[in-house]
């Protein structure tokens, strides 16, 4: 997030506009070059290693890496044949091919770290996943640095080539580090055993119905994200300023929301295995309490980030941003936090259990629902109809995952235990940090009384023993 913020205040919030846009068809190719195969290899390698067969989970992540290499490949040669339409058409000619022609350099380097960290949450060492993405994380921030100094005074298209090249650099750097952790690894499961066993029929019916639905989704997505400054130009907005305020909503105050969920985040990825696991051996009980464990510390963890924004929405624009551009759409989406996060859960749970298809169905029906939103309603409400979409987004996409996963967990939500006291936790917050107006003290008053509440959880018997 320092990062994101270091660059908006260097190019702008028009070129972080642009910038989104670019990096909304960036996305839309990792999904075509990646879909499917990360979760394929960590489904398959967790239920060969759970059973002992070494030898069969090496080979499945050498098969995931062969159509990995295929996929992206492929995926980088259509980026290269449509990098003028794309530029032309749905860039608005705002920026040339070139930063095009850099994605489709990074894709097959993206693709295999997929598929190796896939490979790592099976084997329950995400660490080492964490690793390579701080290493990357590091060096993309070094060589951004770097390249803007030479490229921020030439204008917007040699700012894109200097943030995507840099980007291409870290995972390239990525790829090498976690095939090096990979090979160091795999040789402790190694042995002189010959298979017959092929996963190739194993991960198309992984990826296929994943791949196409993923498809389908990501497509919608780009458009969506395309339609935005366009819709807003019909409200009356020049096209820069419409750049401008998708930038303030998508590109800044959207990086500040979904900052905390890092801390979840840490566990929510390493759901898949765990559940794989469980719906392997049948242990629908451990199902059920695991979920209401998961539930109870995320809605605790959501309350307590939606009111720290709510409340300090004005501090955390000027600590953050320096100005109060982004404080009301802090303050207005932070009530979101409560869908959003739990949602996330959700989804990696869902996926867990071979649930991933119908997660991604509800995505593809909440994309055409909000992009319906999106293009009759901005030309009438401007920006604010952005918002809405957002609110009728994450409420859909939240209740239909969660009635899919009330069907295979038959788990129920406490209102007294994931919203009344976790409410009434916030507010006690919020009245005792009221008697000053220091922002860090008031920060640190309303964090001690609500992690006081936190604690009680902690005694309750029901959580402990979950």
């Amino acid at each position: 997030m320092a990062f994101n913020v270091y660059v908006s205040s260097k190019i702008g919030s028009e070129a972080v506009g642009i910038f989104g846009l670019v990096m909304s068809v960036y996305s839309f190719a990792v999904t075509l070059a990646t879909t499917g195969l990360s979760l394929a290899c960590t489904f398959i390698v967790s239920k060969c290693f759970a059973k002992g067969n070494f030898f069969d989970g090496l080979k499945a992540v050498k098969s995931c890496i062969v159509f990995s290499l295929i996929l992206s490949i492929s995926t980088s040669i259509l980026v290269l044949c449509f990098s003028k339409t794309i530029s032309n058409h749905w860039l608005n000619s705002m920026v040339t091919p070139s930063p095009l022609y850099l994605i489709a350099i990074g894709l097959p380097f993206i693709a295999i770290s997929s598929v190796l960290n896939g490979y790592f949450s099976a084997v329950r060492k995400a660490y080492k996943g964490a690793i390579t993405q701080f290493v990357e994380l590091i060096v993309k921030i070094i060589v951004s640095i770097i390249l803007l100094k030479f490229g921020l005074s030439k204008g917007v298209e040699a700012i894109c080539n200097c943030l995507i090249l840099a980007d291409v650099i870290s995972e390239v750097c990525s790829c090498i580090l976690i095939i090096i952790l990979y090979k160091i690894d795999r040789w402790k499961y190694c042995t002189r055993k010959v298979s017959i066993i092929t996963f190739k029929k194993e991960i198309l019916k992984i990826t296929f119905p994943v791949s196409v639905t993923t498809y389908i989704k990501s497509g919608l997505s780009t458009f969506k994200q395309f339609i935005i400054p366009s819709r807003l130009q019909a409200f009356g907005l020049s096209y820069n300023m419409a750049l401008s305020e998708y930038g303030k909503v998508n590109g800044m105050t959207m990086s500040v929301i979904m900052f905390p969920i890092v801390f979840i985040g840490s566990f929510s990825n390493l759901l898949v295995p765990e559940f794989s696991s469980l719906l392997a051996t049948g242990n629908k009980k451990r199902i059920h309490d695991l979920c209401h464990k998961i539930f109870m510390v995320t809605y605790i963890f959501s309350f307590y980030v939606s009111s720290i924004l709510f409340i300090f929405s004005n501090e955390i624009s000027l600590l953050v941003f320096n100005n109060l551009d982004c404080a009301t759409y802090i303050k207005i989406i932070s009530p979101l936090v409560l869908f959003m996060y739990p949602d996330n859960i959700i989804d990696n749970i869902l996926k867990g259990l071979n649930r991933q298809f119908g997660v991604m169905t509800s995505n593809i029906l909440d994309l055409i629902i909000t992009i319906s939103i999106l293009y009759f309603l901005l030309p009438v409400i401007g920006i604010n109809g952005y918002i809405l979409a957002i609110y009728v987004s994450e409420i859909f996409n939240f209740t239909i995952s969660f009635f899919q996963l009330y069907k295979v967990a038959k788990f129920k939500l406490s209102i007294m235990n994931y919203f009344i006291k976790p409410l009434i936790a916030c507010l006690v917050g919020f009245i005792l940090s009221s008697f000053t107006d220091n922002f860090v003290l008031r920060i640190i008053i309303f964090s001690i009384s609500f992690a006081g509440i936190f604690l009680i959880y902690l005694k309750n018997p029901r959580f402990s023993n979950a």
